[in-house]
């Protein structure tokens, strides 16, 4: 749902031209797009000049309009939609909004996510909708309480500005040009403030910054002698600066405690301005020692206008937040299965949820089960053969738990049941899904009050952690062979 190109073309009767575009804005970022979507049948968008000379023939705006053209006035042409197909360079652009009104001509090119041979159907094209939008809402702009030429050339002039905050990249995310030219300050025309290329805008409002760690926890453990369990740390720090100003600079710094595990690997936006030698150089390729850099990681940047990703790092944990046991064993038509699951003691033990899938692939639905759990509940899905096992929002103050049972399944049947090309046999897993709020597994926390802003106004800080598992896999040890992320993802 965006726009390729839009133009305001003032019909001028009696001129040799008969037209005269008063304002034009193309996207490139859309035209990549419009490329990849229409392949073979792309046309690309013309120059002014051309363009104004196909849309006034089609409008029939031109003098020398007046014999009958067949392709434009055939009875298979009737047009009751303002939509139209522009011939420019032996080529059709399709589909062009444009209307006249007050002697200006209105035109927009939606893109269209789609091939257009054969054409699609008009109410498959989102963008048109919000190209008749846009163009309304710009023709409201411009005529609302304007009493003369100078007026419409001031309304004209402000055009660009304003369509960077209510169509940025050609999405439309206001049509009502007013609210834009509300939130926009034209008195300082002689000397306007640097608008970085990449900020379609300005934010106008209460300043607020907030900042949310996220840290993904994935683990492989198989308790088998002579296969090294895995486990590994992945965290993103989010943010969202609504400053006022072009171009205000912000530092974050994230800390860690004294037992903290140091960042790695850490990648950032390209909005950050500089960095540490110290953080670019810490690799987890590089054994862990007591002189690795260990923070505060400072992050000076200047913030784009939406929610973005600030950096991404991995962290080498000594041991993994929960610590798993499964053995399932096959006895005649049934199978015996064990578990055993601790939380470290160096974890908060105060989940928002904590449950561990059991899946049983290649078999039968579930006919009978019989177990014994210390703590939780276990829930059955017969018809897909999965136990679901609620731990809840904590461990028992023991930090261990355990289930124990039999399973018993009935006939196999292909349609239904779930099927895995590798756990076959006594190969299986049990996966475990949970999430920690207010916590990080690193320790990595970002400080409210070491948070600097350089813009108007006190912003209001806001920082958030949570842990969440992801790939988190507890083997059954007397699978035989172990099974590795790389396996999984063939």
């Amino acid at each position: 749902m965006a726009q390729r190109a839009l133009w305001l073309i003032s019909h001028e009767p009696g001129t040799p031209l008969r037209g005269t575009v008063r304002f034009s804005r193309r996207y490139p970022t859309v035209e990549k797009r419009a490329r990849v979507f229409n392949r073979a049948s792309y046309v690309p968008i013309p120059e002014d000049g051309p363009f104004l000379k196909a849309l006034l023939f089609e409008l029939r705006l031109l003098d020398d309009d007046k014999d009958f053209v067949e392709s434009r006035d055939s009875c298979s042409r009737i047009n009751k939609t303002s939509i139209y197909g522009l011939l420019v360079g032996g080529e059709e652009l399709w589909p062009v909004v444009a209307f006249l009104k007050n002697d200006m001509i209105y035109a927009c090119v939606p893109l269209v996510e789609q091939t257009l041979s054969p054409r699609p159907p008009l109410i498959s094209v989102s963008g048109v909708s919000q190209g008749f939008e846009l163009l309304y809402g710009i023709q409201d702009f411009l005529y609302s309480g304007q009493k003369n030429d100078n007026e419409l050339n001031t309304k004209l002039s402000q055009l660009p500005d304003l369509l960077l905050q209510a169509c940025p990249f050609g999405t439309v995310l206001d049509a009502n040009l007013q609210n834009s030219l509300d939130n926009t300050n034209f008195a300082s025309v002689t000397q306007p403030q640097k608008q970085p290329a990449w900020k379609p805008g300005t934010y106008k409002g209460k300043p607020q910054v907030s900042i949310s760690i996220t840290e993904k926890v994935k683990s492989m453990q198989y308790d088998k002698q002579g296969v090294a369990d895995t486990w590994q740390v992945v965290g993103t720090v989010t943010c969202k600066c609504d400053l006022e100003g072009s171009m205000p600079n912000v530092t974050i710094s994230l800390s860690l405690p004294t037992n903290g595990s140091p960042l790695q690997d850490i990648l950032v936006h390209p909005c950050v301005t500089s960095l540490d030698s110290a953080i670019l150089t810490s690799s987890s390729i590089d054994a862990m020692d007591d002189s690795a850099f260990s923070g505060p990681y400072k992050f000076p940047f200047t913030p784009p206008l939406e929610s973005f990703n600030l950096c991404y790092y991995t962290s080498q944990v000594p041991v993994p937040p929960i610590l798993g046991f499964y053995q399932m064993k096959e006895e005649e038509v049934q199978l015996r299965i064990t578990i055993n699951l601790k939380l470290h003691e160096s974890v908060k033990n105060n989940f928002e949820f904590c449950e561990a899938h059991i899946p049983f692939f290649n078999r039968g639905p579930i006919t009978h089960l019989e177990y014994k759990t210390s703590f939780g509940q276990l829930e059955v899905f017969r018809e897909k053969s999965l136990l679901i096992w609620i731990i809840g929002q904590k461990f028992p103050k023991s930090m261990e738990i355990s289930l124990s049972g039999t399973v018993t399944f009935g006939a196999k049947s292909h349609e239904k049941q779930p099927f895995d090309p590798i756990c076959v046999g006594e190969t299986a897993y049990l996966k475990l899904h949970f999430r920690i709020l207010d916590y990080t597994l690193t320790g990595c926390y970002a400080d409210q009050h070491s948070v600097q802003v350089f813009a108007s106004g006190k912003p209001k800080i806001s920082a958030y952690r949570k842990l969440i598992s992801s790939d988190y896999y507890i083997w059954n040890s007397k699978a035989p062979a172990p099974v590795t992320y790389g396996s999984l993802l063939l």
